[in-house]
């Protein structure tokens, strides 16, 4: 959500200040400070550096909450300057942010919730200090933003009082201009299915490639395309794929990080295949299903289970199909798309009319309009 919201404020010509932490599991560890075209680095995540190291795996680390919750004092301390917004990217953010409101130093705090669910952690305490984070943000920041409409009705289950939280604005994620790339069906590779995305058992590759056993008896030349790898998760699939028989059917083009350029690789396909699975411990039921949005962008139809949220958004406007979380299901409506014309194209039309209106402009513009012309 950075690079949108330094879009959308750069278009606006309104002055943004960026405390950017990575995520553990990335390529550096240290906090970046950006104010304008300056750029300096944070001396508290530099002096943690050595732990963070250690602990820089794809996973909840203690030690990143610790640098992100403080690097936030140690940016107002160092910058001096009060703020009339601040937007805080997860609870930890949000909670510094809070505190400085308390001090005067900003007088608007948005609470900007990108994924959640009640039951995060396996780690009883952890769930439980999770989840107080975020109704301590939900019910002391001045808005709250989720990019998913499933996030209000979990908080609620897992206990939050309704009448003491905030307002709550639907801010979905979104497109670029140049994500939005659909091609005219003529131009796209006849029988073609795409599958975008990490390769883990929860999204569904197995189910993928075990539905294109039965679509190839009926149409032969049908083929699906993979973008995304995941080592052992890649090695699992290519053993279906190879127990199927079906290894001229199926291809890997690897992983692409650019979204503008995937769009434009995937939109030579017809039809995008989101088989997510229903299995426990998955979160897929509360979040943001991001590559049906890819989907969407580049013209194409979506594929998905009951799974995600946006699926049956989707699938209300008329962009896409669910069926249940089974291979012969999947293989059932691919063939059912790949036989009917007409069907087709009203998917392909309700796809791009989707996308137009799914842009970070327009969320950023609702999301802005509702804070402040709403009152």
């Amino acid at each position: 959500m950075i690079e949108p919201l330094f879009s959308y404020f750069s278009s606006k010509k309104v002055n943004v200040d960026l405390i950017d932490g990575l995520h553990p599991g990335s390529s550096d560890v240290i906090t970046i400070f950006e104010e304008g075209k300056r750029t300096s680095i944070s001396w508290m995540s530099k002096v943690l550096s050595p732990i963070l190291w250690l602990q820089n795996k794809n996973a909840f680390q203690p030690s990143f909450k610790f640098r992100d919750f403080f690097a936030v004092f140690e940016w107002f301390i160092r910058s001096g300057k009060t703020y009339d917004l601040f937007i805080g990217l997860e609870s930890v953010y949000t909670l510094s942010g809070i505190i400085f409101r308390s001090l005067g130093r900003v007088k608007g705090v948005v609470y900007y919730v990108s994924d959640y669910s009640p039951n995060r952690y396996k780690n009883t305490l952890l769930n439980f200090l999770y989840l107080w984070l975020d109704r301590f943000c939900a019910t002391h920041a001045d808005f709250i933003w989720d990019v998913s409409k499933a996030f209000q009705p979990a908080r609620i289950i897992a206990g939050i009082n309704k009448n003491r939280m905030k307002p709550l604005i639907h801010v979905p994620n979104a497109l670029f201009p140049n994500q939005i790339c659909p091609l005219p069906a003529t131009s796209r590779i006849p029988y073609s299915l795409v599958y975008a995305g990490t390769l883990n058992i929860w999204n569904g590759p197995d189910t993928a490639v075990e539905a294109m056993g039965f679509v190839r008896k009926k149409f032969p030349k049908a083929s699906l395309h993979v973008y995304g790898t995941n080592g052992k998760d890649q090695a699992r699939v290519e053993e279906v794929i190879k127990r199927l028989n079906l290894k001229g059917a199926i291809s890997f083009h690897g992983f692409i990080g650019d979204v503008v350029k995937l769009s434009r690789f995937i939109n030579h396909y017809m039809l995008g295949l989101a088989p997510y699975r229903i299995l426990s411990g998955s979160h897929r039921a509360y979040g943001d299903a991001t590559k049906l949005r890819l989907y969407m962008g580049a013209g194409l139809p979506i594929l998905t289970t009951q799974v995600p949220p946006l699926g049956k958004e989707i699938y209300d406007f008329g962009g896409g199909i669910i069926c249940k979380d089974d291979s012969k299901e999947l293989a059932k409506q691919i063939i059912r798309i790949f036989s009917d014309t007409a069907l087709y194209k009203k998917l392909v039309t309700k796809a791009r009319e989707f996308a137009r209106k799914n842009t970070w402009k327009n969320t950023y513009d609702i999301a802005f309009s509702k804070m402040f012309n709403d009152k």
